[in-house]
């Protein structure tokens, strides 16, 4: 699934005649260089949640003539990342893991690897993550994922008890999950599917698959958006 209903209200102007997923790097959008990445590490269906220019998401996908199915998850009020991927439920056959990926999110992490750690460690859910300076951190034990750091309000939140040392890592915008999530989340209506993970890593496991060092590039602010025009060329 490629969250891609955002509003991009950071990006300023840029956004306000389309969509962030239509923006341009190197030729070619954010959104038709995250469905080729998701399609090349083995996906088979694609399910797209779109709301801000939805009509124009549509378009594109049309105009991309993508190798495999696409289903577009229309959003008539934003609903988060939990409440979007909840939203969109109907779309998915719920028989295999499944990747869930930011469309301003650029990076050269392994996709297939990042599906067999989650296998390795039968994880409900692992979190592709790296140490980067962010406002927000998550705390992984031994175990998995037991907490997070707030830069902004201060602090740590421990939703159990840690075992083992302790690391803070930013999230990297994509994760692996099983299909046995959608039976574990409760929440309903607008929420980040962020705050289920941690309610949830009381009692399921759910890991991290460090990426730190790999090229990745999170497309948030103008300036962001520059950096990675620089680092994606066009060919």
């Amino acid at each position: 699934m490629i969250f891609a209903a955002g509003l991009g209200t950071r990006l300023g102007p840029i956004t306000r005649a389309m969509p962030k997923a239509l923006v341009d790097v190197g030729g070619r959008s954010l959104l038709e260089r995250v469905a080729s990445r998701l399609v090349a590490a083995g996906a088979d269906r694609l399910i797209i949640n779109v709301h801000h220019h939805g009509d124009l998401v549509a378009e594109a996908v049309e105009r991309l003539a993508l190798p495999v199915e696409v289903r577009l998850s229309f959003e008539s009020v934003l609903l988060e990342t939990g409440g979007g991927l909840l939203h969109a439920l109907p779309f998915f056959r719920r028989n295999a893991p499944f990747l869930i990926h930011n469309v301003d999110v650029l990076s050269d992490v392994d996709l297939r690897a990042l599906l067999a750690s989650r296998q390795a460690a039968d994880a409900l859910v692992t979190l592709a993550v790296h140490a980067r300076e962010s406002a927000r951190l998550l705390l992984f034990d031994d175990e998995g994922l037991c907490g997070r750091r707030d830069g902004v309000a201060g602090g740590d939140r421990l939703v159990r008890t840690a075992h083992g040392p302790v690391r803070a890592l930013a999230f990297a915008g994509i994760h692996a999950a099983a299909p046995e999530l959608f039976d574990r989340i409760s929440e309903r209506g607008k929420f980040s599917i962020m705050e289920a993970y941690l309610r949830l890593a009381r009692e399921e496991r759910i890991t991290a698959y460090d990426v730190t060092g790999v090229r990745w590039h999170e497309i948030g602010t103008p300036e962001r958006l520059e950096q990675a025009r620089r680092a994606y060329p066009a060919v």
